[in-house]
């Protein structure tokens, strides 16, 4: 009796020192193995050591670039006849945007005809001061007079074609608005039949050339200091949310609105496809370096259970390990680790999530 409880407390023992063991290695995985097919559509990435960036978001809009930008002005008043274009419509440099008909038109038409008018009598009178000069009954004083009047007569009718091109000036008083670039007309402020006043300051039309625009970010007071040229920008929008247009930061305005006690930023940005329209409201995130480095992976790779971050460390396919992490900062597709993981470990980026639940459900 005495030998068969001795035989039982071992027994209970080794038991318990099984279930003990057992416990403290709750994530072992010795029975796990990746199947082939799941094998296949794993992917991975090496942890490495990065500088860490830091990334700071601002608000701003979208603007044409203003050396690629013209106001039209109406160089006459007049009655407006026709207007051939809309707003967002795109113009080729020389199309005829608006026809004016009008009275400094008619005053151009009458300035010229006595502008030749002039110059043919000037001729004739040097033409008959010079074979005066010859037939010896005039002076040569009198024949450089006649030709400095023809001179003053020229000249006067040249202005006036000049200034015939300059307006573009057709025939019945009409004169045609063209454009002088190529480019979006992105503001109109004129209609068929309005009449126009010859001392009007204000442009009737707005072209401009849009293959590259700028998004101006509106920089708080707190950032100032850490903006600079040439730092990186992501810039998104509401109507192409899942679109990302990158650019550099490429001039900064160090003054202050007072009104929004903002200061702004220049990114210039490429413009495929016209996507991005002037006016338009952006998000801005501006990247930039810090003074350290630390553990970079794929933000993918993060795995984010009962309030703390995992990534599925991956050694064969029999090996694969659950490691809890310290997550210092995220910017954009990239997470900084602060803790739990060695430069070179590779990490799991994909279908991480249904191992994780294999190895820990």
């Amino acid at each position: 009796m005495k030998h068969k409880l001795i035989i039982a407390i071992a027994i209970v023992s080794l038991s318990f020192v099984s279930c003990k063991k057992e416990v403290e290695n709750p994530d072992t995985n010795a029975s796990f193995a990746l199947s082939d097919a799941m094998l296949k559509t794993t992917t991975m990435a090496e942890a490495q050591n990065q500088p860490v960036k830091n990334q700071l978001s601002f608000y701003g809009k979208i603007t044409a670039d203003n050396n690629k930008a013209i106001d039209v002005y109406p160089l006459v008043g007049g009655s407006v006849i026709k207007v051939n274009v809309e707003l967002g419509d795109y113009v080729n440099k020389g199309q005829v945007l608006a026809t004016i008909r009008s009275t400094d038109i008619a005053d151009f038409e009458k300035q010229a005809i006595d502008a030749k008018s002039d110059l043919l009598v000037a001729k004739n009178s040097l033409k008959v001061a010079q074979e005066l000069f010859d037939g010896k009954l005039n002076s040569e004083s009198d024949v450089l007079q006649a030709k400095s009047e023809v001179n003053k007569a020229q000249s006067q009718l040249n202005k006036i074609q000049e200034t015939y091109k300059i307006y573009n000036i057709k025939a019945g008083s009409i004169y045609e608005v063209t454009a002088p670039i190529s480019g979006f007309i992105i503001q109109k402020s004129i209609n068929q039949d309005m009449l126009l006043r010859n001392d009007r300051s204000e442009n009737i039309f707005d072209i401009a050339e849009i293959s590259e625009v700028w998004a101006m970010a509106n920089i708080n007071e707190m950032d100032i200091n850490k903006v600079k040229l040439g730092i990186d920008a992501d810039v998104t929008t509401l109507s192409y949310p899942d679109k990302v247009f990158k650019g550099k930061v490429d001039k900064i305005f160090n003054v202050i609105d007072p009104e929004t006690k903002a200061m702004q930023a220049r990114i210039k940005l490429k413009n495929p496809g016209y996507m991005l329209k002037p006016d338009m409201n952006a998000s801005i995130k501006l990247s930039f370096n810090e003074d350290k480095s630390m553990i970079a992976i794929p933000s993918k790779a993060i795995v984010f259970d009962k309030s703390k971050n995992f990534v599925m460390v991956f050694k064969d396919r029999h090996n694969i390990e659950t490691r809890q992490v310290e997550v210092y900062r995220v910017v954009g597709d990239t997470t900084y680790i602060s803790t739990g993981l060695k430069e070179n470990e590779k990490v799991i980026t994909n279908n991480q999530l249904f191992i994780y639940r294999a190895l820990n459900d």
